[in-house]
């Protein structure tokens, strides 16, 4: 006789349970949240550089930086001007509700506006853990191809914004832009995608007005 051992769904119960304790703290600090998501070297870690820049002087940002190892992440938002805390994973491939919890613990909720939490680089894994986070964020990049929505779908599913990132190198590589948006909008019809170059800055301001109008609606619902 078969038996069937149902382990991922009580690890994601259980996560779903500590999400819902971040997601209420946050919003008892009137904060914006977001789980930022690619594969890697789609360029996360250059977005929240950009962003922390570009937000300097309007919002206060703090960022949990997920890997794997090294402080490499964090030490780049930090010096960007976020305050920022590193989780590494010891091999993980994803950041849990858990390890998001016990990083928020570490920042001044008081003192910041946005956070932004920069998931491990994996375009299965983190799409299947809530972080409690308000809002989620996939970023794709031209040079990965046109393909990864149609091999990739979970990820697309559920997420409020698409970035796609590396516009700049479209005259140079193989990639389908109408392509790739009909892979994403046959997924996800609600998902906004913005374009965007986070070398050149193309883009990068509607991305920014993007946040500011969910910081602007969080604060105003708090």
């Amino acid at each position: 006789m078969n038996r069937r051992v149902p382990v991922v769904e009580k690890i994601t119960k259980a996560n779903d349970r500590l999400a819902d304790a971040n997601r209420a703290l946050l919003r008892q600090h009137g904060l914006a949240s977001l789980n930022l998501m690619s594969s890697p070297g789609a360029g996360k870690t250059t977005l929240v550089e950009k962003t922390v820049e570009g937000l300097q002087g309007r919002y206060r940002l703090g960022v949990v930086e997920g890997d794997m190892v090294t402080s490499l992440d964090a030490d780049r938002a930090a010096a960007a001007g976020a305050v920022s805390v590193q989780i590494n994973t010891g091999g993980s491939c994803h950041l849990d509700a858990g390890m998001v919890g016990d990083a928020i613990s570490e920042l001044p909720l008081e003192d910041i506006d946005l956070l932004l939490v920069e998931n491990v680089g994996n375009l299965i894994c983190p799409a299947a853990f809530d972080l409690g986070a308000d809002a989620k964020v996939v970023m794709a990049s031209v040079p990965e191809g046109d393909d990864k929505p149609f091999k990739y779908p979970t990820m697309y599913r559920g997420v409020d914004v698409l970035l796609l990132n590396k516009i700049d190198l479209l005259p140079h590589v193989s990639f389908d832009v109408d392509r790739f948006r009909r892979g994403v909008e046959a997924l996800n019809e609600d998902i906004e995608i913005l374009t965007l170059s986070c070398r050149t800055g193309e883009g990068l301001d509607a991305w920014l007005d993007w946040l500011a109008g969910r910081i602007e609606r969080t604060r105003a619902a708090g």
